[in-house]
């Protein structure tokens, strides 16, 4: 069984049901009330400034009870930040239902990193659970019940400024280490494939390399930016007016940038991904699937998908390369049923035109489902509708 629930929050109304400790709610969004609740003095690690005072303010979830024990948590946010703010996002669990854990830090995050530089936050090692970057994962000896969401809203000191949060979700997942046993049956997908641009990351090779060694690893903002297109949205020229106007494709330095984990890094941050896309009025998660099927669902509803996965060479034919961890997009299926995907690692060549390849279903579900448990970036317009929920929602 894979046992997955996506719970957010996206209201007025739903954000009614958390505590408020100086936010409130304004055109549906949570933002910081007129006093906040409080100062904090924040030093940025990966800065060169002085400590900055910020006023701040929180907004607590209520706990949430998936139904099931689970074994991990990934946040997803899509917030605004207007210069000088930023946001905080933090969660606690319990093994019991009754007594919970400390508060993790899964992430400090800005539009920009001209206020802040956008981080996780190392060293979270416990007896109950470990925080690897986007994700919280119980002890092995451990299973959680039920967590709390917090997110901090942060602003200078003195000015008027505040972040605006427009949906804060988390997916809680208990899923086996491996594959299924059997392939899922071809769905209402077969045959239909969207128009997605084809971007390839391996174009950026040695570009920008202060953001994760450039375009060779750039993987989850390209993949990103490949939806993005799709939906006709993404930086304008202005945005990315600093890069060099001799690169190919220079929105995809810009999503690199602006994607990059300080503490990780790297540009492959889950939850940095989604909440970049909610930049451009998209809505945008991280879930998990539970199979392909789960995928054609979203094709056939016309919405295509970053999923992560991880293979060798000879576990995923057509790919030419090796990966322990790759992200890259679901445009849609073949008329049996195989993989459409728009691989920004082409073949490891430098070119969009290598990019379209078609993967064999069955290897091509094992190796999404079987390494990070079928982890899928969820990107859509708000006017676009999901799929039916399953029965335990996981969108």
């Amino acid at each position: 069984m894979r046992d997955i629930l996506f719970r957010s929050w996206r209201s007025g109304a739903e954000f009614a049901q958390g505590t408020h400790l100086g936010t409130t709610v304004r055109d549906g969004c949570l933002v910081i009330a007129s006093e906040g609740a409080g100062t904090r003095v924040y030093a940025d690690p990966h800065g060169e400034g002085a400590p900055v005072r910020y006023t701040h303010a929180t907004w607590l979830s209520p706990e949430v009870r998936p139904g099931f024990a689970f074994n991990d948590l990934i946040p997803s946010w899509n917030a605004s930040t207007p210069t000088g703010t930023w946001l905080e996002i933090e969660v606690r669990a319990s093994t019991d239902g009754v007594h919970m854990s400390r508060w993790y830090n899964l992430g400090r995050w800005a539009e920009t990193d001209h206020d802040i530089h956008p981080t996780s936050v190392p060293g979270q090692d416990d007896e109950v659970a470990s925080v690897a970057f986007d994700i919280l994962s119980a002890r092995e000896a451990v299973t959680l019940t039920s967590y709390q969401l917090r997110i901090s809203l942060l602003r200078k000191a003195g000015t008027d400024a505040t972040p605006s949060v427009r949906l804060a979700g988390m997916m809680s997942s208990d899923v086996p280490g491996s594959a299924p046993e059997h392939t899922s049956p071809v769905g209402v997908a077969r045959g239909k494939v969207l128009a997605v641009p084809a971007y390839s990351q391996q174009v950026h090779r040695g570009e920008y390399p202060q953001w994760d060694n450039g375009g060779e690893s750039w993987c989850s903002p390209t993949s990103t930016s490949m939806l993005l297109g799709y939906w006709g949205t993404g930086p304008s020229e202005a945005d990315y007016a600093w890069v060099d106007p001799g690169l190919q494709d220079r929105w995809i330095d810009f999503a690199a940038r602006h994607t990059f984990d300080h503490n990780y890094g790297g540009a492959g941050n889950w939850s940095f991904n989604t909440a970049y896309a909610a930049r451009y009025g998209m809505t945008a998660f991280v879930t998990r699937l539970r199979s392909l099927a789960e995928a054609e669902e979203f094709l056939a509803a016309g919405i295509p998908l970053v999923v992560t996965v991880s293979f060798t060479k000879d576990q995923l034919d057509g790919a030419g390369y090796d990966t322990e961890g790759h992200l890259l997009t679901i445009i849609g299926f073949d008329d049996a049923g195989n993989v459409v995907s728009n691989d920004p690692a082409s073949h490891e060549i430098p070119s969009n035109d290598a990019v379209r390849t078609t993967y064999d279903r069955a290897q091509f579900e094992r190796v999404w489902l079987g390494s990070a448990g079928g982890v899928t970036y969820v990107i859509h317009p708000p006017g676009v509708a999901l799929p039916e929920r399953p029965t335990q929602p996981n969108w």
